[in-house]
């Protein structure tokens, strides 16, 4: 008859891992990964039938603890809680406001309901990147993928650094794939009819500032007058314009979102200070912007008299009409009217910036100046000229020019700029010059080809697609769509562009889950063409579902397959009704 071994009573030195035969008869391990919060040893434990087993175990851990370290004992989390206190209690106090609100959007209105239910430690790459792949696939664009990408891979090594996690998932995830777009700048042209339209609207010197200097909005709107020099010609950078955001002070009676309660109390301040020293600085002020200043300065005055005692002195530059700091959110709109006025293709407000950033590059501006002027820091100022600072005409034709005169000898020429300030590259000729370019015009839209037969034919089918409307080929000298057509001659094709049969669906549904008749059908197909960029679209099936102002929710699906369409049409409405009966279950902000 077997003896039963008798349980090992061998010591280990202290912190070194142990293994022994309990008297329960299963093998025990004890492996030291750490210390606790009160300063005593940190030590696993874990059980086996057979010491070969608590052998492997214990050597993993060691292994664990001497490479990544051991996920700290204590509370389990799963990415739901772990998130609101890392956004609410650790980001919060640490970050600027607007950064803060980045995290938000993402861990409440994406990460959460993707994400949440996942226990912390069991969190794969593989979870992130479906969750990704799905985010697209329901109406996301890949920029707001990516954002989310951001914020669980930072709200994730801080769980590394406090060690609820052993890796960071996120870091070994892939990241959406993100494409900068191509910004392109404004023309001389452009910018001078947006000047000449400004001097009819209000704060015009608001205008002149963002395409003249490149100020970013925030920089633009924080200006007070003691920060303008008027005998040196210099502005003086050093503050930001913050989104305001505000609360009740009618105890939420009004029936009206906080911003517009008759009674609300903002509850962030209005501005702060610039992110960085580099973006602290002193800008030189050409001498028509400081009398426009002077100008609107003078106006400001006189309506501070007809406010009276509703003006609200804060010194700013830019104000409403009481006095008040202006609103970003107003202030886009504005240019966004100003570019409709003057009849300028549409833009971001940032791409002024890019407009302004490219004017220093064809004056030949130093790269050092440049830096203080657009408010770069050393480090990453090379990166930011890539970036901000685009090859147009005028610098490719001097850089051609200067490489003729190295190679053959030859005068560089002098540049005439044709109509709109454009000059032709060196890649152009006079030939290319001289050529047509033809255009099919339909209704509002252009469309440029090299070859008149893809212009005839899309015309043609354009116009048998969408019965009743006019369609017509136009021919343009290559100089003047350089300079004045959409997009310019990137824009120029020389083949037909796809069509696909698209099929829609769509329907509302009112707070309660009830549908709301709107008196349209639920599903149609459409032809499209890839430029008709509100029908168009490759993918198979996307959908989403959406908030209204009003309160609606709204389901929203299109794609090339009309079964799946169908299909994901059920899973869109079901979801738009489980959130127009809870809200808050999706992030959503309801009055």
């Amino acid at each position: 008859m077997a003896q039963t071994p008798k349980p090992q009573k061998s010591r280990q030195p202290n912190g070194a891992s142990s293994i022994f035969l309990g008297k329960d008869g299963r093998w025990h391990g004890y492996v030291t990964v750490g210390t606790k919060d009160n300063g005593k040893p940190d030590r696993r434990h874990v059980s086996r039938r057979t010491r070969p087993e608590v052998t492997k175990l214990v050597r993993e851990l060691e292994k664990q603890r001497d490479s990544t370290g051991v996920a700290k004992a204590g509370q389990t989390w799963t990415v739901e809680t772990w998130l609101i206190h890392w956004v609410e209690n650790i980001a919060a106090p640490s970050v600027s406001e607007n950064t803060i609100d980045g995290y938000r959007v993402a861990v409440y209105h994406h990460l959460i309901p993707g994400l949440g239910a996942h226990r912390l430690e069991k969190l794969e790459p593989e979870h992130l990147e479906r969750f990704y792949r799905k985010m697209q696939a329901n109406g996301s664009s890949a920029g707001t993928a990516h954002q989310a990408h951001r914020t669980v891979r930072t709200a994730l090594n801080e769980a590394v650094r406090r060690r609820h996690l052993a890796t960071n998932p996120a870091s070994i995830a892939k990241a959406p794939k993100l494409e900068e777009e191509e910004v392109e700048p404004y023309t001389v042209e452009e910018v001078q009819r947006l000047l000449l339209e400004a001097d009819k609207h209000r704060n015009t010197a608001r205008w002149v500032i963002a395409l003249a200097l490149g100020l970013r909005q925030g920089e633009a709107l924080g200006l007070k007058w003691e920060d303008v020099d008027f005998d040196a010609g210099v502005i003086l950078v050093r503050r930001g314009r913050l989104r305001p955001r505000y609360q009740h002070g009618c105890g939420d009676k009004c029936g009206r979102k906080p911003g517009y309660c008759p009674q609300k109390t903002s509850v962030r301040r209005e501005t702060k200070d610039t992110k960085t020293r580099a973006g602290k600085r002193p800008i030189g002020v050409p001498e028509e912007l400081l009398k426009l200043l002077r100008r609107h300065r003078e106006e400001q005055e006189r309506e501070r008299v007809l406010a009276r005692d509703l003006w609200v002195e804060k010194g700013y530059v830019f104000t409403s009409p009481i006095g008040e700091p202006l609103n970003p959110n107003t202030d886009f709109h504005r240019w966004k009217d100003l570019l409709k006025a003057a009849k300028v293709r549409d833009g971001r407000l940032h791409d002024a910036r890019h407009t302004a950033a490219t004017v220093l590059l064809i004056l030949g501006v130093p790269d050092a100046v440049v830096d203080r002027i657009m408010g770069w820091e050393p480090g990453k100022s090379a990166r930011m000229r890539r970036r901000y600072q685009h090859l147009t005409g005028p610098v490719l034709q001097q850089t051609a020019a200067k490489v003729g005169g190295l190679l053959w000898g030859t005068a560089p020429r002098p540049t005439q700029p044709a109509p709109g300030g454009s000059v032709p590259g060196p890649s152009q000729g006079a030939a290319a010059a001289e050529s047509t370019v033809y255009v099919a015009r339909l209704g509002e839209r252009r469309v440029p080809f090299l070859h008149r037969q893809h212009a005839e034919t899309l015309a043609t089918q354009w116009r048998a697609d969408h019965a009743g409307r006019q369609a017509e080929v136009e021919e343009w000298e290559h100089w003047k769509w350089e300079s004045e057509g959409p997009g310019g001659l990137r824009a120029v094709r020389d083949r037909m562009p796809d069509r696909r049969l698209v099929h829609h669906a769509h329907a509302v549904f009112l707070p309660g889950g009830d549908r709301l008749n709107i008196g349209r059908d639920e599903r149609w197909s459409v032809s499209a063409w890839e430029f008709e960029t509100d029908l168009y679209t490759d993918l198979p099936v996307r959908w989403h579902t959406i908030r209204r102002p009003g309160q609606e929710v709204e389901a929203q699906v299109r794609g090339t397959d009309e079964e799946a369409v169908a299909a994901a049409f059920a899973e869109a409405c079901a979801q738009a009704v489980d959130r127009a009966m809870s809200p808050h279950k999706y992030g959503d902000v309801v009055d």
